[in-house]
Order: structure tokens, then sequence, then C-alpha cells
């Protein structure tokens, strides 16, 4: 099989077990040490810590290993260009040495300002009852506009979009308003914590000279101070595209399209520095050819993450898109895989040691026993148990059709 098949867990407080992983038919544990505050090293004591947690009952069961890094995050002074990133560069530098002598060589990363993946709906409602995450254009204009009042936000709407967003707003009841805007300030993901309002626009206006140009100059001067040492090491770096790929809040985005994959790779042309492949975030543009770049960037994708999108149509042509089934949506998953099993076949006939490449199913509607949690017990948003096992279960088996019939 091309793809080594693995499961996203956020540690200890994770409501998705490391037995749940397992029986899902998984081999890999993808993590992160979300205690460690950005920016600061990641020690071997702390990362043997992980292991061990997560091999655990190996002795016992189907063995489990950690087998990719995600994230390893970049501290937002390096996204700046601040004088301050040498200090934080040095210490990613050593967290990646950390890693590579734990048997850690798969670390994805991201340079998303501020924010991470942002949507508006969290809980929307398929028609077999299930619930999909949802991003609509509008309503995050009406976030934007009337909750975080933005200075001079005008500008990125169009005069359509601005009327649509004021009307809705205006129909909100302070309940709605209140979830539209936890939905779009949420953290991490794994986090049910939201940035506070009070302070979050003073973090945009760290951005506020720093553009396109001045963004990507920052994102290759980090990776090629890092991609070295790690190439050295034995580490393969894997960037996560921006989700959804396009500028948000008059922040630049700058890893959302074939040619900004492409600039990064040149920018620094090394095996280490590579892709995480999202089909998700990739997938929301119509002009991103997902089989194709999967062809023309095999050798450079180090981790997969495989969902689809579904674009929604609009009169007024505005983004809108949720999350739908594995196999459905806009994303020709059937392409893809195929692009990534015969990518494995190369890899085998050159000899490389990473024929088997690491793939999760990213995110899963929550569904069946899942939508009555509450609580602890409530899994991130995404990353709920039963949605994932069907969609790694769909994947398992369009693969295993694949690899048949070649």
């Amino acid at each position: 099989m091309a793809f080594i098949q693995t499961m996203r867990w956020f540690g200890p407080n994770d409501p998705v077990s490391l037995m749940d992983i397992r029986q899902a038919g998984c081999t890999g544990v993808v993590s992160a040490l979300h205690q460690i505050p950005v920016g600061e090293v990641w020690s071997v004591e702390e990362i043997k810590q992980r292991i061990q947690l997560i091999e655990a009952d190996n002795h016992r069961y189907t063995r489990l290993t950690w087998d990719v890094v995600e994230s390893l995050p970049v501290h937002e002074d390096i996204k700046k260009g601040l004088p301050s990133r040498e200090k934080y560069i040095e210490n990613y530098k050593t967290s990646l040495r950390n890693l590579a002598a734990c048997g850690i060589t798969t670390v994805c990363y991201n340079f998303m300002p501020v924010l991470d993946w942002s949507r508006t709906n969290l809980n929307y409602r398929m028609p077999d009852g299930s619930l999909a995450l949802r991003f609509v254009w509008e309503d995050f204009a009406a976030f934007d506009l009337c909750i975080l009042k933005r200075p001079n936000a005008e500008a990125d709407y169009s005069e359509a979009i601005q009327e649509k967003a004021r009307a809705k707003f205006a129909q909100m009841s302070p309940a709605e308003i209140a979830t539209l805007q936890n939905t779009v300030l949420l953290g991490l993901p794994g986090s049910n914590e939201a940035f506070e309002l009070a302070t979050f626009q003073g973090l945009l206006n760290n951005y506020k000279h720093i553009g396109d140009k001045e963004l990507r100059q920052n994102l290759y001067y980090f990776i090629q101070q890092v991609a070295p040492v790690a190439q050295e090491v034995g580490v393969n770096l894997c960037i996560h595209p921006d989700d959804p790929p396009m500028p948000l809040l008059g922040l630049p985005r700058v890893v959302s399209t074939e040619s900004d994959l492409a600039q990064l790779m040149n920018a620094c042309d090394v095996q280490a520095n590579g892709i995480t492949f999202c089909t998700g975030s990739l997938g929301v543009r119509a002009d991103n050819d997902l089989p194709g770049i999967a062809e023309r960037f095999g050798n450079r994708i180090h981790f997969v993450h495989l969902r689809a999108t579904k674009r929604e149509e609009s009169p007024d042509n505005q983004l809108i898109f949720h999350e739908a089934d594995h196999l459905t949506g806009d994303v020709d998953m059937y392409a893809v895989v195929k692009a990534f099993v015969m990518e494995s076949k190369k890899r085998n006939e050159l000899g490389r040691p990473d024929v088997h490449i690491p793939m999760r199913p990213d995110h899963g509607h929550q569904m069946l026993d899942d939508l009555n949690k509450t609580g602890k017990d409530k899994s991130y948003p995404g990353y709920s148990a039963i949605g994932r096992l069907k969609g790694l279960a769909e994947l398992r088996g369009l693969e295993m059709a694949i690899e048949r019939s070649l």
C-alpha cells in the first residue's frame, strides 16, 4: 500500500483515544506537544514522554508509532520578520535535531499569520443529519465588518457582499452573533479556546506593514535557515497550505496555489523542504489541479491529508463551501489517490526509504453516537472518531482497488 494510515491525536486530553485510532486500522499517530509554548524548544525528554505514551500498549495490541509531528508551530516573530526571529529559528533547529534523535522524521508546519484554519459554521447540518464544517464569505464579512469592525475592511468586500453581510447581521440574535464570533476566532486545531475579540485587532495590527511580498520573503528566509538542518538530520519538513486558500482579515496568505508551492520549493531546493498535500485546503480553489499537483510535486510531498470540500453555488459568486464526504465533493479523490500510488511505485524503484507516505483522513462529519457527546467527551471540531473512521474506511478501500487494478 502507498499510504501509512494515520490519525491525528491531540494528546492525553483528546476525547478520541489511542485505542480508538488503533481500532480504526491505523498504525501511525499524528501528534504534537501542544503544552509547550510556541517558539520554545521541544526537549528530548518531552518528545520521549509522548512516544512512550503512544507506544504504551504496543506489547499487548497492534503497534502504534508517532509518525508525524503536526505541527511544530512557527513563532509569529518569524512570520513578521522581526529581529527576534533569529532566536526562534535557532530553537526550531534544536527541536528538529531533538525529534530526529528520537526517530521522528516528518514534521508538518504552516505559515498562516495569526489565524490557523477558518470557518463560519462548525455545525452545518448535512442531508443525512450529520454535522460538517462550513465557510460562507458573507458570514465572514459580517464578522469582519460588524463584530470586529476592522479599519478599512470594506476594501476587501464587494458592495453587494457588504450589503448582504450588514443585513444578515441586523437579523442575528445575540446568541447567533456570539457563535459566529467564537467560530471565527477559534484557535488552533485541537482547541476549543478562541482568541479574545478585545485583543484580536492588535494581533492584526502587527501585520500592518506586511504584505504578500514581505510574508513570502519571511517564509523563504525561514525555510532557507531550517531546511538544511532538517536535511542534515534526516527530517522531512512539509508545509500545510492555507485554509481557506485566500487572504483573510487583511492578512496575506502565500501557500494557496501551485505557483506558491513551486516558488517555495525553488526557494530552498532540498528534499527536506516539502509539502503537506491537503486536498481539502487546496481543493477550495477551482483553479488548483489537485491530481496534477500531486503528480508534479510528488517527490516533495512528505505527508498527505485527504478530505473533500464542496463549493456551493451562489448567485453573486461568493465563496461558500462545506466539508463533504471523503469520496464526494469537488476533489477527484480517485485521481489523487492514484497519483500517490504511482508516486510510491516510483520511490520504490529509486530505492528511496520513504516509499510509504503518511496519510490521514482529514476531518470528518460528526455523526452517530458522536452527536450525543458533550463536555469533555465532545470531540474537537472536525476531529470526531466516527466521522474520520468512515472516511478512512472509504479511502482504504479506494486505495486497495487502485492498487489491485494496476
